[in-house]
């Protein structure tokens, strides 16, 4: 198995898909995070998808891409990236380069962090170390720590607090509201979109 050779056939494409969401003019959000923080669960709970996870370093090679359906004919892009890990070795963080590229064009980011993990404020300093070292660590960025059904619940809300973040389960689809509307926040400041009134069973997916 030769991750840098898939990595790079993933390569191929990409700047014409790019391309073509500038052009819509729709707004991005790319999700990112140490690996396995639930990032492609994450998507799948957002759109209904089924986008593959797994336990691994790698499981997610290329960036996965959904559009978000939200109310008043609003939608956005959103994507899920390559987990983090410290020390990425040179060569294998060369041939990621053109994947981690397309947060350049991300309005915002998600940056979802595993509560539950003991190390996760040294992981949140080891991601944000890379998006610096990308020189993308300008874009509005908005912490989510997953997993909070792990810990508990006066702790998640305390570092949720504390990092200016939402708690969330990405396996628990009644948490995900308060994610969705701070997203409009961001996204579309000063006209309310009520978003935490919508269940997100009712966000159509669109291919």
């Amino acid at each position: 198995y030769n991750l840098e050779k898939e990595l790079e056939s993933l390569n191929k494409g990409r700047s014409q898909r790019r391309s073509r969401r500038r052009e819509a003019r729709i707004p991005i959000v790319s999700i990112v995070g140490y690996t396995n923080a639930g990032k492609s669960t994450l998507l799948n709970a957002l759109t209904n998808s089924s986008v593959l996870t797994q336990n691994l370093l790698f499981a997610t090679l290329d960036t996965s891409t959904r559009r978000l359906r939200f109310p008043k004919e609003r939608e956005v892009i959103i994507t899920d990236t390559v987990g983090f890990i410290k020390d990425l070795p040179k060569d294998l963080l060369t041939a990621f380069l053109p994947t981690l590229d397309e947060l350049r064009d991300a309005d915002l980011l998600l940056h979802i962090v595993d509560i539950s993990n003991p190390r996760f404020e040294q992981q949140i300093e080891d991601v944000n170390k890379i998006l610096s070292n990308l020189e993308i660590d300008k874009i509005p960025q908005l912490v989510v720590f997953n997993k909070k059904d792990r810990i508990e619940p006066k702790l998640a809300k305390a570092v949720a607090k504390r990092y200016k973040g939402i708690a969330i389960s990405a396996l628990d689809t009644s948490t995900l509201p308060a994610l969705l509307n701070a997203m409009e926040v961001y996204l579309w400041k000063g006209e309310p979109l009520h978003l935490q009134q919508q269940a997100p069973e009712d966000i159509q997916l669109q291919d």
